[in-house]
């Protein structure tokens, strides 16, 4: 063997291994580890954490330390929050390349959810547009609890009277992702025809709706038990996937906006026209490459071909919510509440909404009185 080869042969065995290593670590789960004892007198609240990567069974009501509203800040009571697919991927670990930030055998931030509404209970020094008694909406980390402060220019406007506080704390990640990917990404304008494949998920509702009051022509794809729903929402059409597939349809778009995950790269762009848009929201599911393989895909297909082809991940910021805030004041935008569930029952919520079948969105509620709803 030549020396050539045996550096070679050395050098490949040592790419193996790391990779092997690299693996291993990115998909080690450790030991889930029990709460530190708070110092006696911390004023305390309850909320959902998880000590470990895992199913739901590894979300946890604890007694933490009650945060204060700083100086900037707000502090809100909250009456209802959400669930999102980014809670049970954050909650699992998965994709396991995100653990690269999100922290190595366990999570760095035990701290889980993302979407609240509740009432202002104190302000800090320097805060002018909120005041105690106000009744507000947004997004902040680890909003499955019984309180969170907000920065009072950060994710955080008033509720409109017409909504209940389940209803508003369905908003936050779902109703960002819809208005900024059909409108900011997808560039959707009046009289153009988008197809929305998951209409009747959380995104998806609010998709038909925000792409109808920004002129669009809405098509919804859905399971056969939610036609009715999707229609409801003001979608122009209405296919069935289980009867019909839209990729072998002859009728083409403006816009797809995907929020499933389901469909190939190539299915997808044949229902779009030669100059149409492919916004990619939802993921297929997967430990390792298969939630990022059809955004890579497009990413790199995107440069070769007249069609534009994208991922896209939302930014919350005060100016889209209070624009959400508006549409459902005038009645443009309902939100769509499959189920409720008390703090206690943030396991079965997260089990629901992993099973793929919500109704719109699923949500937790803080309030005394149990909303829970079952089929």
């Amino acid at each position: 063997m030549t020396l050539r080869r045996k550096i070679l042969s050395v050098v490949s065995m040592l790419l193996v291994l790391t990779v092997a290593c690299m693996a291993f670590a990115l998909s080690y789960n450790s030991s889930c580890t029990a709460a530190e004892p708070l110092p006696e007198g911390t004023e305390r609240m309850k909320a959902v954490v998880f000590r470990c990567y895992g199913s739901p069974e590894v979300l946890k009501v604890e007694d933490i330390a009650r945060p204060a509203a700083g100086d900037n800040q707000v502090l809100v009571r909250v009456h209802a929050a959400a669930v999102n697919p980014v809670d049970w991927h954050g909650m699992r670990g998965s994709p396991y390349i995100m653990r690269l930030s999100s922290g190595l055998g366990a999570p760095k931030d035990t701290r889980i959810g993302v979407d609240f509404a509740g009432t202002v209970v104190a302000v800090g020094s320097s805060v002018t547009r909120f005041k105690p008694g106000d009744e507000v909406f947004g997004g902040r980390d680890g909003a499955l609890a019984e309180y969170v402060t907000v920065r009072e220019n950060g994710a955080i406007v008033l509720k409109p009277a017409n909504v209940t506080f389940a209803q508003a704390a369905a908003v936050g990640v779902a109703g960002i992702t819809a208005l900024q990917g059909l409108r900011d990404k997808g560039h959707l304008q009046p009289g153009q025809k988008v197809l929305i494949n998951g209409a009747s998920g959380g995104v998806g509702t609010f998709s038909v709706q925000v792409a109808k009051s920004l002129g669009a022509e809405v098509t919804g794809v859905c399971s056969t038990r939610n036609v009715d729903l999707v229609r409801s929402l003001g979608a122009d059409r209405v296919i069935d996937y289980t009867r019909e597939d839209f990729a072998q349809s002859e009728e083409r778009y403006d816009l797809i906006l995907d929020n499933v995950g389901n469909r190939s790269l190539t299915e997808l762009r044949r229902a779009l026209k030669p100059d149409g848009t492919l916004v990619i929201v939802g993921a297929a599911k997967g430990d390792w490459i298969a939630p990022l393989a059809n955004a890579l895909k497009a990413v790199i297909l995107s440069h070769f071909v007249d069609q534009k082809l994208g991922m896209f991940i939302a930014q919350f910021n005060q100016p889209d919510l209070e624009l959400l805030a508006n549409l459902m004041r005038e009645g443009k935008v309902t939100p769509v509440v499959d189920r409720s569930y008390t703090l206690n029952e943030t396991a079965a919520a997260m089990a629901y909404l992993e099973e793929g079948r919500a109704r719109g969105k699923v949500v937790v509620s803080l309030e005394s009185q149990s909303l829970s709803q079952r089929d």
